[in-house]
């Protein structure tokens, strides 16, 4: 019988198990992934990563591996402007450092990250499954078993769900959420154009939404692009002629001519919290606990704040002789993240709501906030840390680059 499982081989799910491992090498992990065995390495995209959770990556060892591969944000612009605007007035600049050298977040190609993780398991032991999907759950006093699309079945004492936002497993195990659509989707893609970006992102609040363009190694930028469900499905799947017209649109000509490499796809935007995080030998991080709208780019970050608390409550649970997969020890996990989940749901939800919006009364009114806020730096410095993920009283070890 193994000690943990996870279902879910993405970001957070090897992170939370190489976590876990790392610290309780006794302690039985594996990991079972939906997807086949190579398909990671298909992923062109690119995330966003906090100063908090890059420690967090020093800690497992593997941010060596990663950093060459790593752009540094060293900057961000916020502007909010029609379309039809000829010029697009720079409401909010933020320097990109939380301490000397260490920018506030990262850039980081996805095949980067998930392979450095899976380097980890390999070196530390942790077996992944791959081709395989949850068709059940049954939960006893001593353990959680859960049944595979293959037939079989595999025991634990604790199943962590990474299994992402429509989570099967969450459902499997009667945890109810709170869910809104908001009518919009996300074009992810990534360009390539003539000029350096020199590390800066930008924001650009525009009345479908928000359009974040995020730097990326060699003259590359990620772009997620906010627009209308039926507007995005429109644009992607036009040719790319049509596409890179409506992008230089919204992106401008700054960086000179823009070239869209990597394809690009469309995700439904909306907010989904769980209920619930925890029920009995089961615990729920990343995605599966809570899907937020891509407006403050904290969302993965989220998960990686999932995996420092859930591994620091079951690591030390186990160091004390305790059950890790009793719900009085997981509750412990929930307490420390569901308040910080709620508020940033709300938060993102707020934000999308009040700058996808073109109310000339609205427009006027945050821009205002806005133009505070650049003046005040010491209210920006807060800003930039709880962004980074530096700044919270209540941080887990792995977060302030701490072992467990």
């Amino acid at each position: 019988m193994l000690d943990m499982l996870v279902v879910g081989g993405g970001y957070v799910g090897l992170s939370v198990a190489v976590a876990v491992k790392q610290a309780a090498p006794h302690l039985a992990v594996a990991v079972v992934e939906a997807a086949p065995e190579h398909a990671w390495k298909k992923d062109m995209r690119a995330s966003a990563i906090i100063a908090a959770a890059t420690k967090m990556l020093e800690v497992f060892g593997i941010w060596d591996e990663i950093q060459p591969e790593a752009q540094p944000i060293t900057k961000m612009i916020v502007t909010d402007s029609k379309m039809s605007d000829p010029v697009r007035p720079i409401f909010l600049t933020f320097d990109g450092e939380v301490a000397e050298g260490r920018p506030f977040a990262h850039m980081i190609p996805n095949v980067v990250m998930v392979g450095a993780l899976r380097s980890a398991c390999e070196r530390l032991g942790i077996e992944i499954r791959h081709g395989l999907s949850a068709t059940g759950l049954k939960t006893s006093d001593i353990d959680i078993e859960v049944s595979l699309s293959d037939g079989s079945a595999l025991q634990s004492r604790l199943l962590v769900a990474c299994d992402g936002v429509r989570s099967r497993l969450r459902d499997f195990a009667g945890i109810k959420t709170v869910t809104w659509e908001y009518g919009q989707s996300g074009i992810v893609t990534t360009v390539e154009h003539e000029r350096p970006h020199h590390g800066c992102a930008e924001e650009h609040f525009l009345p479908s939404g928000p359009f974040a363009i995020l730097p990326l190694r060699n003259n590359r930028s990620s772009l997620v692009w906010t627009e209308r469900t039926n507007d995005a499905n429109r644009l992607v799947a036009a040719d790319d002629l049509v596409f890179e017209e409506e992008l230089e649109r919204r992106f401008g000509h700054k960086l000179g001519p823009l070239k869209v490499v990597g394809g690009k796809r469309a995700f439904p935007l909306g907010l989904t919290l769980a209920r619930s995080f925890v029920a009995p030998r089961f615990a729920l991080a990343g995605d599966a606990a809570h899907g937020i709208h891509p407006i403050s780019g904290q969302g993965l970050n989220l998960g990686f704040k999932d995996v420092a608390a859930l591994a620091e409550t079951i690591v030390e649970a186990d160091r004390l002789g305790l059950d890790i997969g009793a719900i009085n020890i997981l509750e412990r996990y929930q307490s420390w993240r569901r308040f910080d989940t709620f508020r940033m749901g709300v938060t993102t939800d707020v934000l999308n709501r009040l700058f996808s919006n073109d109310a000339t009364p609205i427009r006027i009114a945050r821009d205002f906030g806005l133009g505070i806020v650049d003046r005040l730096p010491g209210l920006k410095s807060f800003f930039i840390g709880q962004a980074a993920g530096t700044t919270a009283k209540d941080n887990p070890k792995l977060l302030a680059g701490e072992a467990i």
